[in-house]
C-alpha cells in the first residue's frame, strides 16, 4: 500500500477555535520535526457534515480527535470500534486505515484515570459525575474500573443512575466527596458560570475535578478551594489522553 506524503489530523467538534489540541499537536510536530503533519481543527454545525468532510480531506487523513457534542454522534459514521469504546458508548480517538476503515476509540479513560488516581485517599470511596455527555461516560467507566461508587447529577434525570441536582442535600455530598464536573458550564468565555450545586456543605474531605482547563481555575474549583477541597483541572487529562492518540495513530 502507498504511503501517504502529507498526513493530515484534527479535531472534531462545534465550536472549537479555543481548544488545546490543534497548539498541543502543532507543537509536537515541529518538535519531532514532522514537517508532513498537520493538525487543523473540524469545526462542524452538524454531525451530518462529517461523510463530506472525510470524503474531501481523502487518503491523507490519518487521525481525528472528537469533542462536545460529536462523542456519541459520530459513532454510527464508524466502520468499526475498539472494544472499551464500545463499552464506553463514546468516541474521542478516530484511526483512518489506509484502506479507508474508520475506528473509533476512547483515550479519554486513559488520560482521566492516570490524572485522577494520585490525589484519591481512603475517604474517596464514591463519585458524582455533573452532566451526562460523552465525556461522563468515559468517567464512569474509569470509577467502575478502579472501584469508585458512582452517580450522574443530571438536570433530568431518566436512568436508574441518575440524579437531579436538587437531590444534592448535605448528606448526599457527605457520601460522595468526589465531584468531577464533565460539563462545559465554567469555560472561557463564561468563566463566571458554575455548576448549580451547594457549595456550602464541601469540605477539606471532598475532590473536584473539573475536565474544563480553560480557565485553569473554574468557579467550580475555586468554590471548592475555598472550602478546603482537594482541586484539579482537565489540564493533565488532555495531555494523557492526547498522547493515548498520538499512540493510537501510530500504533494500533
Amino acid at each position: 500500500m502507498e504511503e501517504r506524503k502529507n498526513k493530515i489530523f484534527g479535531l472534531l467538534g462545534k465550536n472549537i477555535e479555543y481548544s488545546f489540541s490543534r497548539g498541543y499537536f502543532t507543537k509536537k510536530f515541529d518538535k519531532l520535526g514532522l514537517e508532513n503533519h498537520k493538525y487543523v481543527n473540524f469545526d462542524l454545525e452538524n454531525i451530518a457534515e462529517f461523510p463530506a468532510l472525510v470524503k474531501a480531506r481523502g487518503k491523507n487523513l490519518i487521525g481525528m480527535n472528537v469533542t462536545i457534542p460529536f462523542k456519541e454522534e459520530v459513532i454510527k459514521y464508524l466502520d468499526k470500534l475498539d472494544k472499551t469504546a464500545k463499552k464506553i458508548g463514546a468516541v474521542n480517538t478516530i484511526k483512518f486505515t489506509k484502506r479507508g476503515n474508520l475506528k473509533g476509540y476512547n483515550s479519554d479513560i486513559v488520560g482521566f484515570e492516570k490524572s485522577l488516581l494520585p490525589l484519591i485517599n481512603y475517604g474517596h470511596k464514591r463519585a458524582l459525575i455533573l452532566g451526562t455527555g460523552g465525556a461522563s461516560k468515559a468517567i464512569a467507566y474509569a470509577l467502575k474500573k478502579n472501584g469508585i461508587k458512582f452517580k450522574f447529577v443530571s438536570r433530568n434525570p431518566m436512568k436508574k443512575k441518575e440524579i437531579s441536582y436538587h437531590d444534592l442535600t448535605e448528606k448526599v455530598l457527605h457520601k460522595y466527596q468526589i465531584i468531577i464536573n464533565s460539563t462545559p458550564v465554567g469555560t472561557s468565555p463564561n468563566i463566571d458560570k458554575y455548576p448549580d450545586i451547594p457549595y456550602q456543605f464541601l469540605t477539606k474531605n471532598h475532590l473536584l475535578y473539573d475536565l474544563i482547563y480553560n480557565p485553569e481555575i473554574t468557579a467550580f474549583l475555586a468554590k471548592g478551594r475555598d472550602k478546603g477541597a482537594d482541586i484539579k483541572n482537565g489540564f493533565e487529562m488532555l495531555q494523557l489522553q492526547a498522547e493515548e492518540s498520538w499512540n493510537i495513530w501510530n500504533n494500533s
